[in-house]
Parts: C-alpha cells; sequence; structure tokens
C-alpha cells in the first residue's frame, strides 16, 4: 500500500442532539432513534503520523483517559490498519489533545475515531471510499458515521447511521454547560421506559423538503427525563441558560451537557457572554464553552 504522506493533524468536533427520540429497542441491543444532530467548533485536536515500526501508540493530554486497545481512538486506527494492510504491518503514533468533556452527550470519543478513519485515509492515499469508512464506523460506535460523514448537520434514523443532511445553524450560538460528573450512556437506556410501541417519526416530513431548515420547535430529547430524575442540576442548568435569554436549552445525548441556543445579533456583543460564562462557572464548575456551527470538516476524509 502507498503512502501519500506521513503526518497529519485533525479536528474532531464535538456534537449536539437538538432532537432525539427513542423510538423502540431492537433485537441487536441497539435502540432504534431519530436525531438531530449539530457538529460545533468546539473540537478535540489529534495529530497522526505513520511511522517505520508496526504496532499503534496513543498518548492523549487528559491523563484519566486510557490509551490502550479500549479508547476507540486505538480501535479506530487497528481497523483501518487491518482492513487496508491484513495483519497491522504499518506503525502509527497518534496523540489526542482532549478538548471535549468526556461521557457527556457531546460524541468526543466517536469523533476522535471517526477523524482517524478519514485521517489515515487520507494519508494512505484515498483506498476506502467514503462507504466503506461509514461501515468501519458502524463497527465502533453508533454516533461514530455522523463523524466519518463530511456534513455539518443531519437527521439521523436506525442507530444514528442513516443520515439525511439538513441546514447547519449558522446564525445561532451554543452555550455549553458540563456538570463535570459522567453520566453512564447504558444506564440511561437501561432506564428508558418506552410508553409507546411504534413512536411516529417526528422529522420525517423535513427529508423530502428542498430546503433542509429545522426550527428549533422541534428541540425534544427522550432521554432527559432518565438523567433528571437522577441529577436535578440538568434542569437547574437548563433553568439559568434560559434566565441568561436562550431561546432554547436542552440536554445533549444522555447527558450531562446541557447547551442553551443564542440567536446571532447584528452586533457581536449584543450578548455578553463573559457574563453568562462568568455566571455558570460560578454555579456549575469550569466546563462551560461557547461555540459556534461546525463551517465544514477539516480536512475532509
Amino acid at each position: 500500500m502507498s503512502i501519500s504522506a506521513k503526518k497529519i493533524q485533525l479536528r474532531a468536533p464535538a456534537k449536539i442532539n437538538l432532537c432525539l427520540s427513542v423510538l423502540k429497542r431492537r433485537e441487536d441491543g441497539y435502540h432504534e432513534l431519530e436525531t438531530w444532530m449539530q457538529k460545533l467548533d468546539l473540537c478535540d485536536v489529534l495529530t497522526v503520523e505513520l511511522t517505520d515500526c508496526p504496532g499503534i501508540s496513543l498518548s492523549c493530554s487528559d491523563p484519566d483517559l486510557t490509551a490502550g486497545e479500549d479508547n476507540l481512538v486505538f480501535r479506530a486506527a487497528e481497523l483501518f490498519l487491518n482492513e487496508v494492510d491484513g495483519p497491522v504491518s504499518a506503525g502509527v503514533n497518534i496523540f489526542l489533545e482532549k478538548n471535549i468533556p468526556v461521557a457527556a452527550g457531546l460524541g468526543g470519543g466517536s469523533s476522535d475515531a471517526g477523524a482517524v478513519l478519514k485521517g489515515l485515509n487520507r494519508l494512505y492515499g484515498r483506498p476506502l471510499t467514503e462507504d466503506k469508512l461509514l461501515q468501519l464506523g458502524r463497527r465502533l460506535g453508533a454516533d461514530v458515521p455522523f463523524f466519518v460523514a463530511d456534513y455539518d448537520a443531519v437527521i439521523a434514523r436506525g442507530i444514528g447511521d442513516i443520515m439525511y443532511p439538513v441546514d447547519s445553524l449558522v446564525d445561532y450560538i451554543f452555550v455549553l454547560v458540563n456538570p463535570g460528573f459522567f453520566v453512564s450512556t447504558r444506564w440511561v437506556f437501561d432506564n428508558l421506559f418506552l410508553t409507546t410501541a411504534d413512536k411516529k417519526y417526528k422529522l420525517s416530513c423535513f427529508q423530502k423538503r428542498k430546503t433542509g431548515f429545522l426550527p428549533l420547535d422541534l428541540m425534544h430529547n427522550d432521554l432527559e427525563k432518565v438523567t433528571c430524575a437522577r441529577y436535578s442540576e440538568i434542569d437547574s442548568m437548563k433553568q439559568m441558560l434560559l434566565n441568561f435569554g436562550a431561546s432554547k436549552a436542552l440536554m445533549s445525548g444522555s447527558g450531562a451537557t446541557v447547551f442553551g441556543v443564542f440567536p446571532r445579533k447584528e452586533k457581536p456583543d449584543e450578548w455578553d457572554f463573559e457574563r453568562i460564562a462568568g455566571g455558570l462557572i460560578r454555579t456549575f464548575g469550569d466546563k462551560v464553552y461557547i461555540a459556534k456551527a461546525s463551517a465544514g470538516a477539516w480536512p475532509s476524509g
């Protein structure tokens, strides 16, 4: 296999779920979903370098994160190298600069894995099609295909792997608050009671529209009631964001991050985000982020 380059730097964006409906439990253990996802400019940064020494070496700026075979980044690199080289003969060094909170409902681990798949594909001269990369992404986790695709915003179905692009919310600013505790996605789904056997798709009507604009009135998260029942901070964060002027506030994914949606104004300084962030930090800790909608995948896979 020819190598087109030796080293690449990758941005792995966070995502938020503006709508998340859990439709039913599947026979494979996953849940059938319909979700509206938006990538943000809050990013992890990965440096991927090919080496002459076989094997995968992963290091991370966050010492609390494992760098072994149970890390999704490691598994993504291993999966790609096995796909293009058979038994892994190439070597790769990966450094992960972690900026997205862990286990926070923002898809950080899935985004890192998707970025590695795309980055290695570029270093190898793009031997795999996007469809093949999406297939590899599905094997790694439900959110990974979204981060393999170049779409900035999608309606996703299935386990999150059947995607329809929609307009990116470039006219809004997002304020994210993470209270600093982890929420287990498995625990949330295990405690979700599905009250109807066949919930209807809420976003289906937008699939056939010429425009992909979705209104904020659709914002909803079925998982919120589970996480809120255990962690009262979720409701408190939402209310504080609304008090600061957010048009909407919602928990992302299974939590614990909550985000507020603030419409852009004619003058950038009309929103005093420094004051808003300061108030949130004093109450919930320092994991407060001001973000915009992603302006596109970088680099493209």
